[in-house]
């Protein structure tokens, strides 16, 4: 409800080659990291390229931090996660890469746990179990993962199709798949870790961005309805946008929560946060000057109206 910015008058629609011609780079870089994550040669967690988890809890507290500097002595890409457990206070998950074979997962664990019974003489530590993510499962939960992204598109493609066209249901699908692409870009060109958590975050910001998207489909279609035949197609469109320009804009703060995340929320949630930073700002620039223009181009090739 809050009126940020008033109801300004931007040409969105004019600049609509120049943000096609960004969107184009920003896809290609997504379609690379993509393939890349799908043959295993980009940084993939432990989840989908495989490796060793231990889990086991300690009699005294032990600094989260500390334990990370332990085990990164021998195993510099450890992942070790706090767990929260009653019965258990101090308990820790830990995990590695690409351990190799059954056998060389099951030595990687005995000679952590070998390590933690070493490193803090005088508290003891348990192991409570250790499991080996053979490249086979790992293999399957990157096949998995592209599936979620596909089904979940389709879906968008379906709703937005039903509750306004199938031209709207293509332009939001494409923009969303946009925005999932350029997430998964960026992230391969900076080299971030994709593990289970980034897969959660490109899903959360699909539905994040299909929101706003549903906001700009609906004033234009009640702008259809308001003026007709008074107005050029691309003047309501744009009009559309300029109205609920405020509300994306509002939406958009919602990366000062996810900035926090970043910056407190510890190692574990640290990538998931940074997915989803990005994926708020992409998607509110697809908002604007993806999903809409896309219906423009559309309307230009094909003239007809909204249907009801």
């Amino acid at each position: 409800m809050f009126s940020l910015i008033g109801v300004p008058n931007i040409d969105f629609i004019g600049k609509r080659k120049i943000s096609f011609m960004v969107s184009s780079l920003l896809v290609v870089l997504g379609i690379i990291g993509f393939i890349m994550v799908s043959l295993g040669k980009a940084n993939i967690g432990i989840d989908f390229a495989g490796g060793v988890m231990v889990q086991g809890h300690f009699s005294q507290p032990v600094g989260i931090n500390q334990l990370r500097d332990a085990i990164r002595t021998e195993f510099p890409d450890a992942q070790v996660n706090e767990v929260k457990d009653f019965i258990f206070p101090n308990a820790f998950i830990i995990k590695t890469k690409r351990p190799g074979t059954d056998a060389e997962g099951t030595l990687r664990a005995k000679r952590m746990e070998e390590i933690l019974s070493t490193q803090f003489p005088g508290n003891e530590f348990t192991l409570d179990s250790e499991s080996v993510i053979g490249p086979a499962v790992g293999e399957k939960l990157r096949r998995d993962a592209g599936w979620a992204i596909l089904v979940s598109l389709i879906g968008i493609l379906i709703y937005i199709a039903l509750r306004f066209d199938f031209r709207s249901g293509v332009a939001a699908t494409v923009a969303t798949t946009h925005d999932v692409l350029a997430v998964v870009g960026i992230f391969y060109l900076l080299g971030l870790e994709f593990d289970l958590l980034t897969l959660s975050a490109l899903l959360t910001l699909a539905g994040y961005s299909l929101t706003d998207k549903v906001v700009v489909y609906d004033r234009i279609r009640e702008n259809l309805r308001k003026f007709r035949a008074k107005t050029e197609f691309i003047f309501c469109v744009n009009r559309s946008i300029n109205e609920t320009l405020s509300r994306t804009i509002n939406t958009s703060t919602t990366v000062v929560v996810v900035v926090v995340m970043v910056l407190l929320g510890g190692e574990t949630l640290r990538n998931f946060a940074i997915a989803l930073i990005l994926g708020v700002i992409i998607g509110t620039y697809s908002s604007i000057f993806v999903a809409s223009p896309i219906v423009v181009e559309w309307e230009a090739r094909s003239p007809r109206r909204f249907k009801r």
